[in-house]
């Protein structure tokens, strides 16, 4: 029996009834280019190669690692050994299916790792910490909204699927968890010209959230220039959607607007 291990984030998925449901989810069909990042011990891995040609796998424990490839062909699972975090899925064939049961501990960077590569993904369905999922989802004006919010919904669509409690894991984590469907925007959708740039201007308007944007962005735009773009200088960052920072950011990236 395989004992979980802390520093990898590991808690197991054991539900059956969620199990069926994550799967009934997915849906996927054979010719699927399919990954699954942290298989563990292969609570959705079985499933999925009931219906796939071909299953790629993402895992860092070599214990799990000498279980999978005891348990599986070769021909139908294809096991990359080592970090998610420094995994280069352009390694993998496009459109790309993302699937997984994500540790907890590394969540968001995961998350913001798998959206470089948004251009190459078809969908991704993962279990989250059901805060980060809420966090992901969030609306404007919203005591979840947040620079996470902002910087998945730029890239995706993202939709909360199914409620999983501790009950369905061992060992059962302390928090309650979520699945989320994210999907990537058309091209023709919200897009910036310097992504980095606003990145950064998301990252300094959140920082400190209670103040408003005339403080946060003063590095970046004076209070004229938030209000040449019709953005009052007096709200805050958790008042603005995706496409008002994408506004900002091209702004500031075309020097149309007085800098402070």
């Amino acid at each position: 029996m395989h004992k979980a291990r802390k520093r990898f984030g590991q808690n197991f998925l054991v539900d059956e009834q969620i199990i069926a449901s994550i799967i009934a989810a997915i849906r996927p069909e054979h010719a699927d280019n399919m990954v699954e990042i942290g298989p563990g011990l292969g609570a959705l891995t079985r499933p999925l190669l009931q219906h796939l040609d071909r299953l790629h796998v993402v895992e860092i424990d070599r214990d799990i690692i000498a279980r999978l490839e005891s348990d599986y062909p070769q021909d139908k699972l294809v096991i990359h050994a080592g970090d998610a975090l420094k995994f280069d899925l352009a390694l993998l064939p496009a459109p790309l299916r993302i699937v997984g049961n994500l540790p907890y501990n590394i969540s968001s960077p995961l998350l913001f790792h798998f959206a470089e590569y948004a251009g190459r993904i078809r969908d991704m369905h993962f279990m989250l910490q059901d805060e980060v999922v809420e966090r992901m989802v969030a609306a404007p004006s919203t005591s979840a909204y947040g620079r996470l919010s902002v910087m998945l919904q730029y890239r995706f669509y993202m939709e909360k699927l199914l409620d999983v409690p501790p009950e369905a894991f061992r060992p059962a984590p302390k928090v309650n968890s979520a699945v989320v469907r994210m999907i990537p925007l058309a091209a023709n959708e919200v897009r910036v010209r310097n992504g980095k740039l606003f990145g950064e201007i998301v990252t300094a308007a959140f920082g400190q959230r209670r103040k408003t944007l005339r403080n946060t962005l003063k590095n970046y735009l004076d209070e004229n220039g938030l209000r040449q773009l019709g953005i009052d200088p007096q709200l805050r960052a958790e008042n603005l959607g995706v496409a008002e920072f994408a506004r900002i950011a091209d702004a500031c990236g075309s020097g149309q607007t007085i800098r402070a």
